[in-house]
């Protein structure tokens, strides 16, 4: 089971973290909703639960709890700029569709 980060995620993520002083690292996750059935979560945690999976890449910790974690398995998180949108972007290998919009996808 692995999670990992782009770089220009994993210094996006460090610098909210800095900014923001305290935290013990970024909680990934995927609750069901929109078209597709499932959307992704991000938030900032603060306190571990005791189902959290913790993984680390490039100093950045990344915890997820145990169901969203068969979801996510292989995931990479990336951080990118398009023209004058940025925003977190994830390569995840389990996904089959995903929405029009892109808020959502199927597994």
């Amino acid at each position: 089971m692995s999670i990992s980060l782009s770089d220009s995620a994993a210094q996006r993520v460090s610098t909210f973290m800095a900014n923001r002083g305290k935290g013990v690292g970024l909680r990934l996750g995927v609750r069901t909703s929109g078209c597709s059935g499932m959307a992704y979560v991000l938030e900032f945690v603060d306190d571990l639960n005791d189902d959290d999976v913790v993984f680390e890449d490039k100093g950045v910790k990344v915890i997820i709890d145990g169901k969203s974690l068969v979801y996510l398995d292989g995931t990479q998180l990336d951080f990118v700029k398009e023209g004058l949108n940025e925003g977190f972007k994830f390569n995840n290998p389990n996904v089959n569709g995903e929405c029009g919009c892109g808020e959502s996808f199927t597994v």
